[in-house]
């Protein structure tokens, strides 16, 4: 199977890079800047349709999320323009797109993790864009999957975990909030669960084709205190920076924009179509740490 991937050095397309090495008959062309620019979702669809791929990956993203308040044009263009043109070129070529979304399509109210059939309601330049860009993509391809996730942190890119550790270098105590609850999702799980979906997809597969919407996140729920706690833990256990951690409300660090205070997602409908649960937090952290500690 032949697939394009959207950007090269983020999360996640480092992840799929680094998982798709050991992957037989998986070829993955990644797709960057300088010539290729979502920020121009014009552009692209030329590029698409001369790589004639077998599914196109659907990973890069703009994820600043208090920039695109001040910047709600490349967001929108980024977000929800380009995975519409995507979707569309790979409609052209009769082959399926795979889209990667966020849990920001929701509000973030509410005591319970969110289905699949909740109603998106983002509160944010951010989540309105990718809800544009969810919406692009199945307006423009009957072929495709788009998996929400949430909380992504892995080595590459900017993340909550690299964050912390580089805060830990600099400081002894930190705050951080403990009234935000979501799924910590390792990057390098976010691509071990696109190469199951990409395994349905291949021709021959003996079940029809598994087109839809799914949530596909870590498999422990945390705050951002709780995590903190656990990469500092983690960092220390590994002679990494370490530092004592606080737990404060959300009031006591604004934002431009707000932030959920329920970002967890229900993956059960993951599980049962793909077979597969993505690790829980505790589990997938220490590979991610040892990770980012080789590179310090």
């Amino acid at each position: 199977m032949r697939a394009l991937v959207t950007g090269s050095s983020g999360q996640v397309a480092s992840a799929l890079a680094a998982r798709a090495a050991s992957a037989a008959n998986l070829d993955l062309t990644f797709l960057a800047r300088p010539s290729f620019d979502l920020e121009t979702p014009g552009t692209i669809a030329r590029e698409i349709i001369k790589q004639a791929p077998d599914v196109v990956l659907s990973v890069a993203a703009y994820t600043a999320v208090d920039l695109a308040e001040d910047d709600p044009d490349t967001a929108m263009a980024v977000n929800g323009e380009a995975p519409g043109v995507l979707a569309g070129a790979a409609a052209e070529l009769g082959i399926p797109i795979l889209h990667l979304s966020t849990d920001y399509v929701f509000a973030g109210g509410g005591d319970r993790p969110f289905v699949e059939t909740d109603t998106p309601e983002p509160s944010t330049h951010y989540g309105r864009s990718k809800l544009c860009g969810e919406q692009a993509v199945m307006r423009s391809n009957p072929k495709h999957v788009i998996l929400r996730t949430a909380w992504v942190y892995g080595p590459a890119g900017n993340n909550f975990v690299k964050t912390m550790l580089s805060l830990a270098e600099k400081r002894e105590h930190l705050s951080v909030v403990d009234d935000q609850v979501g799924n910590p999702t390792s990057a390098f799980d976010i691509a071990e669960g696109i190469l199951r979906v990409l395994q349905a997809l291949e021709p021959g597969a003996t079940k029809p084709a598994p087109y839809g919407i799914y949530h596909m996140a870590g498999s422990e729920e945390a705050s951002w205190w709780a995590f903190a706690k656990e990469i500092l833990r983690l960092s220390s256990k590994s002679g990494g920076p370490t530092a004592e951690v606080a737990a404060v409300e959300t009031s006591a660090f604004p934002t431009r924009a707000g932030r959920p205070a329920n970002s967890r997602l229900d993956c059960t409908k993951f599980t049962g179509q793909f077979g597969h649960t993505l690790p829980g937090y505790t589990q997938a952290l220490p590979d991610v740490i040892a990770a980012v500690l080789a590179k310090a």
